[in-house]
């Protein structure tokens, strides 16, 4: 199966500055990815590179086997771009732009555009520069869309839509890769991606800390709080590999990649623990908790096998 994107060895230096060491990730079709971290973690900067509006210090990126920096323009046209600041003649009416942008695609795209238009409950005959955020958003949104892109590049895509359109657009991405085709989704709203990604990757200060299928990692992280016995507060082997470790006298939080319950009960049996309790974590909680961790138990994996 095809690769649909990817970065390798993908770094970016301004000046002194590190924006991305050493990105390698790629993805297959008909998947949902989120780029997941703070405020200057390097999403955008990926992603720009990535669609060969920004050239990276060392490395290579590819879209569709095509290189991002030799063939940008082919890239761009075969993918729908929504970038954190959408660019629009605010001279137009909503309706102009979507008759204006239809010129550069095939038939039906206009139809498509103003279905999204009322989708998004937009005033077609309201100038862009009357707006407000939240609605150019939502014009930037229907553009994208209009051509039926094999790839969606999402860059805050829902920053200013109210909760209920946020929701609805964000579950539409779910509907777009069941069709086969691929969204590349960087977004702060992380309690709704963990609705609709089917692999997280989650970037720190240029750095992939971690890259996975959702589903597998939150099947194998699991927040234990015990209560330590025997007068000890140094933490036992519980098996598997600690991403995080909180403590507070005899008690301790831990969030654990892999290990048993078995392992667990042990430790209770024998009086190591006089008692513990066990929970799924939120990727909310695994995010923060990675982010903090210098552990090296994340280490990025290059490719993710999506299907």
């Amino acid at each position: 199966m095809s690769v649909v994107f990817g970065w390798d060895q993908v770094t970016k230096r301004f000046g002194k500055q590190v924006a991305l060491s050493r990105l390698t990730l790629s993805s297959e079709p008909g998947s949902v990815v989120a780029l997941l971290g703070d405020n200057g973690a390097g999403k955008t900067t990926a992603i720009r590179i990535l669609l060969g509006l920004l050239e990276p210090t060392m490395g290579t990126s590819h879209v569709f086997g095509l290189d991002s920096q030799a063939h940008g323009q082919t890239i761009r046209q075969r993918v729908g771009y929504v970038p954190d600041r959408p660019a629009l003649y605010e001279w137009m009416t909503v309706e102009q732009i979507g008759w204006f942008a239809a010129g550069f695609y095939a038939d039906g795209f206009y139809q498509r555009f103003c279905d999204y238009v009322g989708q998004f409950g937009l005033p077609i005959d309201k100038k862009i520069k009357t707006l407000s955020k939240g609605m150019r958003s939502k014009v930037s949104l229907a553009l994208c869309m209009g051509h039926e892109p094999e790839l969606l590049v999402l860059d805050e895509p829902t920053s200013g839509l109210d909760p209920v359109v946020r929701r609805e657009f964000l579950e539409s991405m779910v509907d777009v890769a069941a069709r086969g085709r691929t969204v590349l989704l960087s977004s702060h709203q992380i309690v709704e991606v963990e609705r609709i990604a089917d692999v997280i990757a989650i970037i720190r200060q240029g750095e992939l800390l971690l890259v996975e299928r959702l589903d597998k990692l939150k099947a194998e992280v699991r927040e234990i709080t015990l209560t330590l016995g025997n007068g000890s507060t140094a933490l036992p082997d519980l098996g598997g590999v600690i991403i995080s470790q909180h403590q507070r006298d005899r008690q301790w939080r831990v969030l654990l990649r892999g290990g048993e319950d078995s392992r667990l009960v042990g430790l209770r049996d024998e009086g190591t623990l006089s008692e513990f309790e066990v929970r799924q974590p939120s990727l909310e909680d695994i995010f923060v908790e990675v982010l903090k961790s210098t552990s090296a138990s994340c280490l990025p994996t290059q490719r993710v096998e999506t299907r």
